[in-house]
């Protein structure tokens, strides 16, 4: 008995000294590390800019929101939720390979992320626009240097109380428990909370919250491009 332990001791250590042990023990720690601390991530659309370009990969702090809530203002990474559109078809090669990365966090996985910027927190009520043309929380306006080609807006020609309504102008919204309103930078191509409200006559439950559970963590550095390396200044 103690002859067949040494020797299945010996076998563990010359695998561990081995490159495949070498192999296996960095895809745990990259497993560890993205699965619990920090994740890269490629965006995935313009809806950012100019905070964000579509194909900047980015390190999402997973870690941020251990102790704290998400604050007004955060660039969030958040998983796709169900109501926000279909999932794309995917070939079972492409499942399989999405599978290994969700396991590992290597490489593409089979699950949807966008990233958006936090604009309305859980209990507050948000809408648009004041005579300025800026989002109102709770009554109060706020306003945004990161905001790149917002919708057109002219105070008392074509504003949220004209014939022609700005398609700028949304709400009243009302967050409930633990809901939160996301937007693109870029607002007047961004897929976000709001974009199925900025019509004439808008249909009821046309905002889409996105849930705390939802959001798995914030952008905090550029990885690549290399020019952009650095901690993003949102």
């Amino acid at each position: 008995m103690r002859t067949g332990t040494a020797k299945a001791a010996t076998r563990r250590r010359r695998f561990l000294r081995s490159p495949w042990g070498h192999a296996v023990l960095a895809l745990v720690l990259v497993t560890l590390v993205q699965g619990f601390l920090v994740k890269i991530h490629q965006v995935p659309t313009g809806s950012m800019e100019q905070t964000l370009t579509a194909g900047d990969r980015v390190l999402v702090n997973r870690t941020a929101y251990v102790s704290s809530a998400p604050q007004r203002g955060d660039v969030v990474v958040f998983r796709k939720p169900a109501g926000w559109g279909p999932a794309p078809d995917r070939s079972l090669l492409r499942t399989a390979v999405g599978w290994f990365g969700e396991v590992t966090g290597i490489g593409p996985g089979n699950t949807e992320y966008l990233v958006k910027r936090i604009i309305g927190l859980p209990g507050e009520t948000i809408e648009c626009c004041d005579a300025g043309g800026e989002v109102k929380v709770n009554g109060t306006a706020i306003s945004g240097t990161y905001i790149y080609q917002d919708f057109p807006f002219h105070a008392g020609s074509f504003d949220c109380s004209t014939a022609a309504t700005s398609p700028r102008c949304f709400g009243p919204v009302s967050l409930g428990r633990d809901e939160y309103l996301v937007l693109g930078d870029h607002r007047s191509v961004s897929e976000d909370s709001v974009s199925a409200c900025r019509i004439p006559a808008a249909p009821a439950g046309c905002v889409r919250t996105v849930q705390r559970d939802d959001i798995t963590g914030r952008v905090d550095w550029f990885v690549f491009p290399f020019d952009k390396w650095g901690a993003l200044d949102s």
